[in-house]
């Protein structure tokens, strides 16, 4: 199957949280999401939303000075990087990156494109991106390749 891609239009804060909230209940153990866009845009919104449908209630911020935060009271486990600072890919290696990748649970990469080389060809992409033409509050989200094949 062809990798899938959907565009989402999102009015407001809300519905960016909805969907990061719909795709947390769609979710399998093993998924790696990326979430990408400019500082600003509302993946930690997302987030909040996507550990919500994940039935997660614990407060979710970016785990911007320790990389990697774990939540385990869902119904799987949510894995939440946010690569923003680190300084080179091989950071990843430091903390046992492969061991959250390939383990029980699901995880979320905010900032995934900075290290491109090690996400798996499986992993669902989000990039949320503004269009202030549509308005200050207006975001286009584009998920791809949450439906294809996997062997």
């Amino acid at each position: 199957m062809e990798n899938q891609i959907k565009i989402i239009d999102s009015f407001s804060w809300e519905d960016t949280y909805k969907l990061g909230e719909e795709l947390g209940k769609a979710v399998n153990k093993g998924t790696i999401l990326c979430l990408n866009g400019d500082l600003g845009v509302g993946k930690t919104v997302f987030t909040q939303g996507f550990a919500k449908g994940l039935g997660i209630e614990e407060p979710i911020n970016s785990p911007t000075f320790t990389i990697v935060q774990e939540y385990h009271t869902g119904r799987l486990p949510l894995y939440h990087f946010d690569v923003y600072r680190i300084g080179d890919v091989s950071e990843m290696d430091d903390i046992g990156y492969e061991d959250y990748f390939l383990g029980d649970g699901v995880c979320l990469i905010e900032w995934a494109s900075l290290i491109d080389e090690i996400i798996p060809y499986d992993a669902v992409s989000v990039t949320i991106e503004k269009e202030l033409e549509k308005g200050f509050d207006y975001r286009r989200i584009t998920i791809k390749g949450l439906n294809k094949d996997r062997p």
